[in-house]
């Protein structure tokens, strides 16, 4: 188990917040309400249940319905207020900065409808406006604290891959190996639940697509023996038994006080099909290529395009990021706080590299009805280049059956 003080330090919460203030005017946006858990704890260093209040000048004010004395010891926050309703929250904000905003800023790219309602007639003289660039901007620079509370995430993904490759054997189904990764995990300190964003996503630690289960596209191309994942749980790990001689991705997703690492390796047991073997390698070639390339100034629109044009170099471009006709259009993802966050590697983005992103770096291949191929990484953008934050050998991993 992981035990450590991650209490956010005070000047990452200043620097958060003025972050935040300095975009604001670009928005024309007067003030902000922090709601949604991740973001408050980004800004104010607890997750207890509350509101935070960032004016575009002056200090922010935490309302906090409950447990304000946890709150109080968790945040930095200078003016950390209890309320009983959240009603009360109008009139506190006028006493204290003696006016109200013109324009405030809400998290519409999560926010339910029913609750930005409910917030706009609250706020009956505000307009109401999108807020959530403003968050995204501030959350895409991380600080050399977030980088090194992230680095100990990869450890204990290094250590899970590490026990992988110790206890994987034929006859495990994919679910029951995935239990047994999750576990030894968790007794490391993984957090169990992985946060994510999009509502219609599901955050779960555990893919592993051996053999055939990875060539599945669509609840459409199932087995009919069911065999694979359901359709409730379309994706995941199934109940397919692992087998020798055949290719396992197993695409693991680690968090550790708040911050995720997402990590994908190719395993086999015995020995892994020459076509499968070859797909592997070629996926470790572009991610290692796209790493020389990511750089300060450089656009992810350009990372995006030279991943395409690698992979069809390579031979591999008609599996390159699924199979033709369902093609994904990103090669990598944002993490942190949020499993999935905000810059992409992706195609008419238009996002310049900046030194403190971080990303998930994912060149990845789907054989329909035969198998998956591809690799994952987490990697920051330095003033120099790019540096792997993760710590597990970028190789595949070929194990002799026990």
């Amino acid at each position: 188990m992981v035990i450590q003080d991650t209490q956010v330090p005070a000047e990452e919460i200043g620097l958060r917040i003025s972050r935040a203030q300095d975009t604001m005017a670009d928005h024309r946006i007067d003030g902000i309400i922090i709601i949604q858990r991740v973001d408050l704890y980004y800004f104010s260093g607890t997750a207890q249940n509350g509101l935070l209040y960032i004016p575009h000048e002056g200090e922010p004010v935490l309302f906090v319905r409950k447990y304000a004395p946890r709150a109080k010891k968790e945040s930095s926050i200078q003016q950390i207020i209890e309320i009983g309703s959240v009603t009360e929250i109008p009139s506190l904000m006028k006493d204290i900065y003696q006016k109200m905003p013109g324009t405030l800023g809400l998290e519409l790219d999560v926010l339910p409808v029913n609750d930005f309602r409910f917030y706009c007639d609250l706020f009956e003289e505000q307009k109401c406006m999108d807020g959530s660039p403003i968050i995204h901007k501030a959350r895409m620079i991380k600080s050399e604290w977030e980088i090194g509370m992230m680095k100990a995430v990869a450890e204990l993904s290094r250590k899970t891959f590490r026990y992988m490759q110790e206890v994987i054997e034929p006859g495990l189904t994919e679910m029951e190996f995935s239990g047994m990764f999750e576990t030894f995990s968790r007794k490391h300190g993984h957090g169990g639940q992985l946060r994510v964003r999009d509502y219609l996503t599901e955050g779960y630690p555990w893919h592993v697509l051996s053999g055939k289960s990875g060539g599945m596209v669509g609840l459409l191309d199932a087995p009919a023996s069911g065999e694979g994942t359901s359709p409730a749980f379309p994706c995941g790990a199934g109940s397919k038994k692992l087998a020798e001689n055949e290719p396992i991705m197993i695409d693991f997703g680690a968090v550790l006080n708040g911050y995720h690492i997402d990590e994908t390796r190719m395993f086999a047991i015995g020995t892994m099909p020459e076509k499968a073997y070859r797909a592997s390698l070629a996926a470790i070639e572009i991610h290692n290529r796209i790493l020389e390339q990511a750089k300060p100034g450089v656009s992810t629109d350009f990372l995006f395009q030279f991943s395409r044009d690698l992979s069809k170099s390579l031979g591999f471009d008609a599996f390159f990021l699924g199979p033709p006709d369902h093609k994904v259009s990103f090669v990598g993802h944002g993490i942190g706080l949020e499993l999935v966050e905000p810059p992409f590697i992706a195609k008419n983005r238009g996002v310049v590299l900046e030194p403190g992103m971080v990303f998930a770096l994912e060149p990845k291949m789907v054989f329909e009805n035969e198998f998956s191929a591809g690799v994952e990484s987490v990697f920051h953008v330095t003033e120099r280049g790019a540096r792997l934050i993760s710590t597990v050998p970028v190789e595949i991993f070929i194990v002799n059956p026990r």
